[in-house]
């Protein structure tokens, strides 16, 4: 052994190291920033994927930076990387840039915008780290394949990915955050510095080195078939953007916050891990089980009815990180030589940003539902191996009796699709949908000899799994798609109502008939928090009260008001607005027809108007089921009591399936010196009327006290509960508060 292939591999720990802690401090910075533009963006799903694709397109413009820097000597490289870490330094500690959104740019775009100029340089010059230090390392003497140094990489991600949620998020301010993020940036800069000076006597670019062969059988420096470039944009494309697509499922449905964006990004990170590792079985393990779980998770892609449980959403992370191992796989047998490595992570980088524009960008643009969700699935159905179970296309095989067989198969799968969609929508089914769903799996393994085959069952099945209502409701004009979310308009002759849900979560009902047309349903019934206390506001606080109410919905609180007041109602998508406007819900025009509607994030619009702009203040903001995290903290509440008068009355909506806020709320008031009420409402008329929490609050204690008088029982109670702090801008974490008996389906 030379001394030259004795030091390379004395430096593999340091490259190593300098390689986990590079993929470390991107992937806990993702969150960190996301977390940062709460207050400011709000918590819906496609502000997250709006910084994944910004962080993609960072990714990509840091790999094309370092197949770049390819060019030159190894000393040059080292130079001028280190130049530009030391000029990146110059924006931290990370933090949300102070830029205001110009008029009329879209969210769309703004949001991107925001984030570049927030988290750009330092994100884009530490990109750069996977692929250069695998150059580096791979230039030296004897250092044998470097690309086990991308799982290293990619487990690093992984590693700080789940640090955020764990640890950093519950343990450290926003501002420690990014002090201790600053820290490591130093770090890393020390340990590239080190890396490059175990490089000082390479002479030469990787291009010249050995004539390692890749596992294509070329050399290094071979030009790259326009196929096979092909296929590592479109084997990068998919799992990216069924990553996002799943994210946008559980973040609609469970709540905005770090803690689920991490999950599907975290899995998909897992996979590099997997599929990048020297000599790792796994792959093949993984690859020869993922037709089975595409199968049957897939089939529930494009259902849109319900949210499920843990256990569906769980089915879905599994099916999300099956299909990234089997694509990755395949895309690292088909990597070149150690020459032509930051070329092959360039395009791979770009087919993950290709996927990340198709489902954050172009989806929302151009479909009225979840679309891109099954037709990733089905992309990678088309892309993944396939270890036939069943020789039908061997050669002691006859090929007239196997097109029988495969038509016979097909047919039996289409009348089991027929079946299962009578059954799937019915709870009193389960055990029936779930017998079908199972032979239609059996019917896709059967046909895996034909891909085309394989693809097609899996399209019944997602069509007999609720697909075949989501289809109708899409044909009949149901849905509308904006940049926070997707909502569902829907006429139920039989009980004569107009309902409008956002993702699968209910946000309001109008009778459709006229002679009860102004009735407030769902969570506004006649018992709910919310009545009690504005039927109370004229007794208490004057019969000429300002009354704000932020998240329009329906308008269904807007036959709560009364003769001599005056309301502003604050909305964030125009989508909504435009649903009373245009007469889907007139509630709005028949109670309220001067009611002011400010548009824009309600928490920024209500710092914006002069003090004591109103006596009463109702915050029912949803995102589906999840209410924007900066809209209950500290922070959030001063600008609500800056609004409201001295005497005013705070009322908070906080229903929610799988998260118990009244702590949150509980150690809030406290900390705001508020005295509070609670009311849970379970209304005896739950076809119209739905099950609510509301939280009524106010810094005096007499105006409480009103709204039980007339009231032979008092129907509100004092708010016990309390959190140990209460959250602020700067820290909050929900992990405490989670319904796990609720995410898991139980009673």
């Amino acid at each position: 052994m030379s001394p030259a292939a004795g030091g390379t591999r004395a430096a593999r720990p340091l490259f190593v190291a300098t390689i986990l802690v590079g993929s470390f401090l991107l992937f806990l910075v993702q969150p960190m920033v996301a977390r940062m533009a709460l207050p400011r963006l709000g918590g819906a799903p496609n502000v997250w994927n709006s910084a994944m694709l910004v962080y993609q397109a960072l990714l990509l413009a840091g790999y094309a930076y370092a197949h770049l820097l390819g060019r030159f000597s190894l000393r040059r490289q080292a130079v001028i990387h280190l130049a530009l870490l030391l000029l990146a330094a110059l924006t931290l500690p990370v933090g949300l840039a102070t830029l205001a959104q110009p008029a009329g740019l879209p969210e769309a775009l703004w949001v991107p915008l925001l984030l570049g100029f927030s988290i750009g340089p330092v994100f884009f010059v530490v990109s750069a780290q996977a692929p250069l230090m695998q150059r580096w390392y791979a230039a030296g003497d004897g250092a044998g394949q470097p690309w086990a140094l991308y799982a290293a990489s990619n487990l690093g991600s992984f590693a700080g990915l789940l640090a955020y949620p764990l640890l950093a998020e519950p343990l450290l301010s926003l501002r420690a955050q990014s002090l201790a993020w600053s820290a490591g940036f130093g770090l890393l800069v020390l340990l590239v510095a080190c890396a490059a000076f175990t490089r000082r006597a390479a002479k030469s670019t990787l291009t010249a080195s050995s004539g390692e062969r890749g596992s294509d059988g070329g050399s290094g420096s071979e030009p790259i078939p326009a196929r096979t470039v092909g296929l590592w944009l479109l084997l990068s494309a998919v799992p990216s953007g069924l990553m996002l697509s799943t994210t946008t499922h559980l973040t609609t449905d469970i709540f905005a916050m770090p803690l689920i964006w991490v999950i599907p990004l975290g899995l998909y990170l897992l996979s590099f891990v997997i599929a990048f590792a020297d000599g790792c079985g796994a792959v093949s393990m993984v690859s020869r089980g993922a037709p089975v779980v595409v199968l049957y998770a897939g089939s529930f892609a494009m259902l849109s009815t319900g949210s499920g449980t843990l256990w569906m959403a769980g089915a879905a992370c599994l099916m999300l990180f099956c299909v990234a191992v089997s694509l990755h796989g395949r895309l690292y047998d088909l990597r070149p030589g150690p020459g032509q490595l930051t070329r092959f992570y360039l395009v791979m980088s770009a087919g993950g940003a290709l996927g990340g524009l198709f489902t954050a960008l172009a989806a929302p643009l151009v479909f009225d539902w979840a679309w891109e969700h099954p037709l990733l699935v089905l992309s990678a159905a088309l892309l993944m191996p396939l270890e036939p179970l069943l020789r039908w296309r061997g050669e002691d095989t006859d090929p007239g009796m196997a097109r029988i067989a495969l038509g016979l198969i097909l047919a039996f799968a289409g009348f089991l699709s027929w079946q299962l969609s009578e059954y799937a929508m019915r709870p009193e089914s389960n055990l029936t949908a779930l017998a079908l769903t199972i032979f239609l799996v059996g019917s896709g393994l059967m046909v895996m000899a034909w891909r085309a085959a394989f693809v097609a069952v899996l399209a019944m099945a997602m069509v007999g799994q609720g697909g075949a209502w989501t289809i109708q409701a899409s044909a009949r004009g149901e849905r509308t798609r904006s940049y926070f979310g997707i909502y569902t308009l829907r006429d139920d002759p039989d009980e004569q109502v107009r309902t409008l849900a956002h993702g699968t979560t209910l946000h309001g009902m109008q009778s459709l008939s006229r002679a009860r047309s102004r009735e407030a349903l769902t969570y506004y019934g006649p018992t709910s928090g919310v009545a009690l206390a504005l039927r109370a506001v004229p007794r208490i606080l004057g019969q000429r009260a300002q009354v704000g109410v932020v998240g329009l919905g329906t308008g269904s609180l807007a036959c709560q008001a009364q003769p001599g007041q005056r309301w502003t109602f604050f909305e964030i998508d125009p989508v909504v607005l435009a649903f009373s406007r245009q007469g889907q819900f007139t509630f709005l025009r028949q109670c309220t027809p001067e009611a002011r509607v400010i548009l824009g994030d309600a928490r920024l619009k209500l710092a914006d108007l002069p003090p004591a702009s109103f006596d009463v203040l109702v915050i029912d903001a949803f995102s589906s089921d999840a209410i924007p995290m900066h809209l209950l903290t500290r922070e959030a509440l001063q600008v609500y009591r800056r609004a409201l008068s001295p005497r005013g009355l705070l009322v908070l909506h906080i229903s929610n399936r799988y998260i118990d806020l009244a702590p949150v709320i509980g150690a809030n008031a406290r900390d705001g010196a508020l005295h509070a009420l609670s009311r849970l409402d379970y209304p005896g008329d739950t076809t119209r009327y739905t099950p609510s929490r509301w939280i009524a609050l106010s810094a005096d204690r007499g105006v409480l006290a009103g709204l039980a008088q007339g009231e032979a029982d008092s129907p509100w109670s004092p708010l016990k509960e309390q959190a140990p702090r209460p959250w602020t801008d700067d820290h909050a974490s929900i992990l405490p508060y989670v319904r796990w008996d609720r995410l898991t389906g139980t009673p």
